[in-house]
């Protein structure tokens, strides 16, 4: 028996020896404004809702209906190592004296040969909060700081 595999509207079905394994998820690169400004170890809050309204009505007491309303989007948090470039503790600085800049960004899923594969664009964001590394002094780890960025959309590319 043969199996072909058949290209429907752009997707693969499932067919025998063809399997796409799932990217690693530390293999990945933070940009805001095209630039890649630091080596994050972890990001966080890629995340949307949307809310849902539920309702009865008269006469159809059987059932429930429900209803989409709003959509939120998460913040995202960014984690990296400390190191003397400032460009995040900058962006923030202004945030604080009431010069918001909005930023764009990309967040880039990598394969294992290092190619990007999957984006996770952010528009319009903007820095909310920022939390400074824990030191102790029985730990040999890398001190990391936080950045919260609050924005207006995410989307997904491949």
């Amino acid at each position: 028996m043969r199996h072909y595999m058949v290209n429907i509207g752009g997707r693969t079905p499932w067919a025998p020896g063809y399997r796409k394994d799932p990217y690693l998820a530390y293999n990945f690169v933070v940009e805001i404004d095209g630039i890649s400004v630091a080596g994050f170890s972890e990001v966080s809050g890629l995340s949307i809702e949307t809310q849902v309204e539920r309702k009865t009505f008269g006469g159809e007491n059987h059932r429930e209906f429900t209803f989409l309303t709003q959509t939120k989007f998460s913040d995202i948090t960014l984690k990296n190592g400390v190191t003397t470039d400032d460009f995040l503790w900058n962006w923030y600085q202004l945030a604080i004296g009431g010069i918001v800049e909005r930023r764009s960004g990309s967040i880039c899923l990598l394969d294992h040969e290092g190619s990007p594969r999957v984006w996770w664009n952010f528009i319009e964001a903007c820095p909310i909060k920022w939390e400074g590394p824990a030191f102790n002094a029985t730990s040999s780890a890398v001190a990391v700081e936080s950045l919260v960025l609050t924005h207006n959309g995410l989307y997904r590319y491949r």
